[in-house]
């Protein structure tokens, strides 16, 4: 990108370093009020604590998208018919990469108790677990939902 002038990087140099020492780069510049161009990605907690811009036409070295890559989740052969309700669970549950972002910072870099990062998001997007929730039922019958708010005001 820099010898071909992509986006204009004529002049940059490249340096190798660690995703840490990168970072502190682009942090002691952003206090200095200077540029950095560097290589980000999400999902990372460096979306939630730099002031960033991705610049646009990276498909061509990257890959669709920003070069985005998928999760999924994989389960043991037969699962879904021995457990439906956690299959279909399964199906329902998909993440932002927002969410993701906000997830990993607040459990790598705020240094805070995983669990309560969880509950506390949990009940900040009622929305996305209500639709993770849909068409799950309790093994007795029923909408697992309600349960789900019950066990939630119970581990406060």
């Amino acid at each position: 990108m820099i010898r071909d002038n992509t986006f204009g990087l004529a002049g940059f140099s490249l340096v190798e370093s660690s995703e840490s020492g990168m970072l502190n780069h682009v942090e002691r510049a952003q206090r200095l009020g200077k540029w950095a161009v560097f290589l980000g990605w999400e999902p990372h907690p460096m979306n939630e604590r730099l002031k960033m811009n991705y610049l646009a036409g990276g498909d061509d070295y990257f890959g669709p998208n920003y070069g985005a890559a998928q999760v999924n989740t994989v389960a043991r052969g037969g699962l879904s018919a021995q457990c439906p309700n956690l299959a279909r669970l399964f199906r329902n549950m998909t993440f932002t990469i927002s969410a993701e972002n906000q997830l990993m910072s607040a459990v790598l870099e705020g240094n805070t108790n995983r669990r309560r990062v969880a509950k506390q998001w949990i009940e900040d997007n009622p929305q996305m677990i209500a639709a993770w929730l849909e068409g799950v039922t309790r093994y007795q019958g029923g909408p697992v939902s309600k349960v789900f708010d019950v066990s939630l005001a119970e581990n406060d």
